[in-house]
């Protein structure tokens, strides 16, 4: 049976009231997203399997998942490259963004280069609330995460795809199908459409908002944060 999906409008009225009524602030989500994403990848693609990950990141809070989870990448012993073409301007992504350079992790305007030389990418652009069409720089970025024989893992949604339809019809994005997916607190209706790993990154949800947004809570083991399920959310 598939678990219960989140619509976009609803990821974000849950984040509100995580942040209200739940008190967790932006900072505690954002590290529980990226330590989710990073233990995913750590599953998917262990260090064994090349330890260079290329991490290309949105300028909106997707990417700072994308920037915690490299920050967690890098002390499993992973060599990550930030790709972040259009950085937040916020404080906070201003500090995640100083404590990866703090441990010397380089970052890239070069995706394509940077893409040649990496083992994994991790797809951390556009999350739930993205819609509209795909600008550059970050429409070649999506281009070429497309055509890659680079395993790919996208953070919550796989960029360009609209949260509740799935693929474009057209332009950028059309035939992404990144090998590895987090859903963030909940699968959203897209995954209808996704064939790969499927993982859920949500082991912090209070059982009141659960049950307020009529969610699903699947079963987490010993210290893990996150859980696999069928591509199409279906519990495994």
């Amino acid at each position: 049976m598939a678990l219960r999906t989140l619509s976009a409008a609803n990821a974000a009225a849950l984040d509100k009231d995580l942040m209200s009524a739940g008190a967790f602030s932006l900072d505690q989500l954002m590290e529980l997203a990226g330590l989710s994403v990073s233990q995913a990848i750590y599953r998917v693609h262990p260090p064994a399997s090349g330890k260079d990950i290329l991490v290309v990141c949105g300028p909106g809070n997707n990417g700072g998942d994308g920037l915690v989870a490299a920050r967690h990448l890098y002390y499993y012993g992973y060599k990550p490259t930030i790709c972040y073409p259009k950085q937040g301007k916020n404080e906070l992504y201003q500090r995640l963004t100083t404590q990866l350079k703090n441990l010397e992790i380089p970052f890239t305007d070069d995706f394509q280069g940077a893409l040649g030389k990496t083992s994994h990418v991790v797809d951390a652009i556009f999350g739930f609330s993205f819609e509209g069409e795909v600008r550059e720089p970050f429409g070649s970025i999506i281009e070429a995460m497309e055509k890659t024989e680079v395993p790919v893992t996208s953070v919550d949604a796989p960029s360009s795809w609209r949260i509740e339809t799935g693929p474009p019809e057209s332009g950028p994005g059309k035939s992404f199908m990144p090998q590895t997916l987090v859903s963030l607190t909940a699968p959203k209706p897209l995954v209808k459409h996704f064939r790969g790993s499927h993982f859920i990154g949500g082991r912090f949800l209070p059982p009141e908002v659960a049950k307020k947004y009529h969610l699903d809570m699947p079963k987490y083991e010993g210290v893990d944060q996150i859980v696999e399920v069928e591509g199409d959310g279906s519990r495994l």
